[in-house]
C-alpha cells in the first residue's frame, strides 16, 4: 500500500485578530489632552512613570520606591 501524500495550502493566511495594547489602558481623556493618572519619578524628572505594584509605587530606570503602607501611617 502507497502512502497519501499531505495536502498542504499554498497562498495568503487568513489574518489572525490582535488583543488591543494594554498601554492605552493607563491614559484617560481629559478634555483635547490625553493625561496619565500614575505619577512621575522625583529622581528621574518628568516623562519617566512610576509604576503601581503591590502596595508600592516603582520606578525602572533609577530603581525608586515607595511603599503604600508608610504613606498611609504618615496621615
Amino acid at each position: 500500500m502507497a502512502k497519501k501524500k499531505k495536502v498542504t495550502k499554498k497562498g495568503k493566511k487568513a489574518p489572525k485578530n490582535k488583543a488591543t495594547s494594554k498601554k492605552y489602558s493607563k491614559y484617560k481623556i481629559d478634555g483635547d489632552k490625553a493625561v496619565r493618572d500614575s505619577k512621575f519619578c522625583p529622581r528621574c524628572g518628568p516623562g519617566v512613570f512610576l509604576m503601581k505594584a503591590n502596595g508600592r509605587v516603582y520606578c525602572g530606570k533609577c530603581h525608586y520606591t515607595e511603599f503604600e503602607s508608610k504613606k498611609k501611617q504618615e496621615e
